[in-house]
């Protein structure tokens, strides 16, 4: 796997203006290798996040639900933030925060190519689900055209 090709791919997908700041489609984004073939002892590691900090053992609650597979019938959590599955696609779906404090509420796009998993956050409502789609699959589809 190149993961130089990763590193940049993130920091340039970051820098035009995809998360971060006000007025960015994204309010946070993270990226997770990810292998769903693999044993459940192959410990899935952060491999970019901007926006957010979390550590590896905050992923586990995520990691187990993304390997049960049972999307539309479970929450997940986040941080501090619980999400609960609103539409399920090929490789991606999309989800609501339950426990949000923003009058718009918050969401996430979680996508997963080959080798990882996007986690994309934002906050608002449809428009801005349909930014942060669009964000996340920029990055995804240089991630797919390489295999990973």
């Amino acid at each position: 796997m190149d993961s130089a090709f990763v590193d940049r791919a993130w920091d340039k997908w970051v820098s035009t203006g995809n998360v971060g700041s006000s007025g960015n489609p994204l309010k946070a984004a993270i990226l997770i290798n990810y292998d769903p073939a693999g044993p459940s002892r192959l410990v899935s590691t952060i491999a970019e996040q901007e926006g957010i900090d979390l550590y590896p053992v905050d992923l586990k609650q995520f990691i187990d639900f993304m390997r049960r597979g049972n999307l539309p019938t479970e929450t997940f959590v986040l941080g501090s933030n619980q999400y609960i599955i609103t539409s399920v696609h090929e490789n991606w779906f999309a989800a609501r925060c339950l426990n949000t404090i923003q009058p718009a509420g918050e969401g996430a796009i979680v996508m997963q190519t080959a080798a990882y998993v996007l986690v994309a956050l934002y906050d608002g409502s449809i428009g801005s689900a349909s930014q942060a789609v669009a964000a996340a699959d920029q990055f995804a589809s240089q991630l797919s055209r390489k295999n990973f």
